[in-house]
């Protein structure tokens, strides 16, 4: 008798239900497309944020690597091995290293005399990991942002050379044209020349710069196999207290809180880990990327939780206006039913299970239409797909019943206050 009442006030009111399950449809399709783009967001803009340079600096740990005249100090603990470099890629956090490039630095002269920074680096090196795998890496990945005139190194290029723009503009120098550079070493000048192959333009300090191949680096300063700098690109996790206390001072956590800290991706983490294989290393997040991507990725989050708690409070609103027309148009049914002996607790559960049933079709449908937005988003946004989380599904479903049941406190309320002498009389 009970279904049987249910399921024809169903059909007696299918343009009110239908319009009811539409409401909750639609608070359900953007619950569920903004949880999971919330959940995999963190991926997405770590990737985007990856573009626009490294946020880890590795340095030996003897930070008096230069000296006045020469450029560097002739103990070799004062650099870093380029044959461990490989070694990145073996840490507990691998997957998340997107990229990195070593860095030989030092200061050569100009014919006139004029000093000027070069560094030789990986342009796009080809890697064979002591894991197995091969990997493509080096700083045209990690400088995309840079505007180039004429074209970037081959890493097999030792006679080519890319040049800061400020650098080219100062001293007149074309793509094509040559530079040489020389440094003093023992009393004589040793040097080489390059052809000029890029011109880049960074925005910043780099401007000044000369780059060449990491070997004509080494060659040019007689220190072959070795490096001054890496800069490591790597998607992390935002800091919170656990990774403040481990930047300042690993030793001092507990057991449980250092393998919390060391299998979760903080910058930290990564940071100790890579310590670990690269010998007389000193690993340093670059705090201003660092921070940044933190501070981006956790107003994004709540962005998108704030747009899915609004949207669920119009639905609930929406629902409250809907279903307190339905009990208003039923109220001489209602005032029957409570005439001839039902009580006010039965009559509740009636229209309440009437309310569910239609947040149940909207709900399954709104999850479904999410889903599909989210792929929208992912591919408009962040030009890839949003990666389906399960755990999505239970929290929609608690969403949408603490919604349906919200959004019905109004119209029970109403269905308890009516009287039914007067709802039969009209009144």
């Amino acid at each position: 008798m009970f279904w049987r009442m249910v399921f024809r006030a169903l059909g007696r009111q299918k343009k009110k239900m239908l319009m009811i399950a539409f409401t909750i449809a639609l608070g359900s399709s953007l619950a569920t497309a903004m949880l999971n783009v919330m959940f995999d967001v963190g991926d997405k803009v770590n990737q985007e944020l990856k573009t626009y340079g490294a946020n880890i600096r590795v340095v030996p740990q003897s930070e008096s690597l230069l000296t006045e005249e020469f450029g560097f100090d002739d103990n070799v603990s004062q650099f870093l091995k380029e044959e461990e470099l490989g070694k990145i890629k073996t840490i507990f956090w691998a997957f998340n290293i997107v990229d990195f490039a070593p860095y030989f630095e030092s200061s050569a002269y100009l014919k006139d005399g004029e000093k000027v920074s070069v560094s030789g680096t990986w342009f796009k090196k080809h890697l064979e990991l002591p894991t197995g795998e091969t990997l493509d890496t080096g700083m045209t990945a990690m400088k995309t942002w840079w505007s180039v005139q004429g074209s970037w190194l081959d890493d097999g290029d030792d006679t080519g050379a890319m040049v800061g723009s400020a650098f080219s503009k100062r001293n007149g120098i074309s793509v094509g044209d040559t530079i040489s550079l020389f440094r003093k070493a023992e009393g004589k000048q040793r040097g080489q020349t390059w052809i000029v192959k890029g011109i880049f333009d960074s925005g910043s300090d780099e401007d000044e710069k000369v780059y060449i191949t990491i070997k004509s680096a080494q060659k040019l300063f007689e220190k072959p196999g070795l490096v001054t700098s890496i800069e490591v690109s790597a998607l992390t996790t935002p800091d919170n207290d656990l990774a403040r206390r481990a930047a300042q001072d690993p030793s001092s956590l507990n057991r449980n809180d250092w393998d919390t800290w060391y299998c979760t991706a903080y910058v930290s983490s990564i940071c100790y880990q890579i310590q670990e294989v690269i010998s007389n290393s000193c690993a340093k997040a670059v705090r201003q990327v660092a921070e940044s991507e933190g501070a981006i990725l956790n107003k994004t989050q709540l962005l998108m939780l704030l747009i899915t708690i609004l949207s669920l409070i119009g639905s609930a609103l929406g629902i409250s206006n809907l279903v307190t027309a339905s009990v208003m148009e039923r109220a001489q049914e209602i005032g029957l039913l409570k005439a001839i002996g039902a009580h006010d607790a039965p009559i509740s559960i009636l229209v309440l299970t009437e309310i569910l049933i239609t947040a149940i079709l909207g709900g399954i449908i709104g999850y479904f239409a999410g889903l599909g937005f989210a792929q929208i988003i992912g591919q408009s946004v962040f030009d890839s797909a949003i990666n389906i989380k399960a755990t999505v599904i239970p929290l929609v479903a608690i969403l949408i019943f603490v919604v349906t049941m919200a959004g019905s406190v109004p119209s029970i309320k109403l269905l308890l206050s009516l009287k039914p002498a007067e709802v039969l009389h009209g009144r």
